[in-house]
């Protein structure tokens, strides 16, 4: 992190998104955000519950002229794995091999996690820098998802300098088709026990002929 940053916020709001935040008239609601340390730099109970949850994020990279690039990222739920409290570390799968993102990362390390919760109407924005480590199979295994079929390549490491949440709004409700398909499945299970338990009723105050 830059010893210029005065707050952890700073790794977005530069000088240029204060100067407009104060024209718009939010400036003074995020200095009190400041005045109280800025956003959270290390991994607490909140995010760790939601990265146990994740299979599914939005990792951004940029060359060293800017360009910017967004790339999927997904997995069994849990495929994130928390090293320490400011590391996040996940196997990286072999893909279409254009190695955008790798490339990008051997140029510029700042780098951007999105995490995003349908069900629950909420998202994560993790700011801070990647590196590609592709010469440790150990750590590699170590990451992989237990049975999962995809064929590992690398590590990402993310080290974190910041991160914040958003607030539901315009987020839409969306659930994953495996939920909904385990929820259908305990519905009709119900569904059978209780028509069970009706036939054995009626059996049971049918009258004698």
């Amino acid at each position: 992190m830059s010893d210029l940053r005065s707050y952890s916020s700073d790794v977005a709001f530069t000088p240029a998104v204060k100067e407009i935040q104060t024209r718009k008239g939010s400036r003074d609601a995020y200095a009190h955000v400041e005045q109280r340390g800025g956003w959270r730099t290390e991994v607490d109970e909140n995010l760790a519950a939601l990265l146990a949850q994740t299979n599914s994020l939005y990792f951004s990279t940029a060359s060293a002229d800017g360009q910017p690039y967004i790339q999927h990222r997904g997995g069994p739920r849990g495929f994130v794995k928390i090293l320490d409290n400011t590391t996040l570390a996940f196997a990286d799968y072999s893909g279409n091999r254009q190695y955008i993102t790798q490339g990008n990362l051997a140029e510029n390390p700042k780098a951007h996690i999105f995490v995003m919760d349908y069900a629950h109407r909420r998202r994560v924005k993790i700011w801070g820098e990647a590196r590609v480590i592709d010469d440790d199979p150990a750590l590699l295994t170590s990451l992989m998802p237990q049975g999962y079929k995809a064929r590992p390549e690398q590590v990402i490491l993310f080290k974190i300098s910041a991160w914040d949440t958003n607030c539901p709004q315009h987020i839409p409700q969306k659930f994953d088709a495996a939920d909904v398909a385990a929820a259908l499945a305990t519905r009709d299970a119900r569904i059978a026990e209780l028509e069970a338990e009706l036939a054995t009723l009626k059996g049971e105050t049918a009258p004698a002929h």
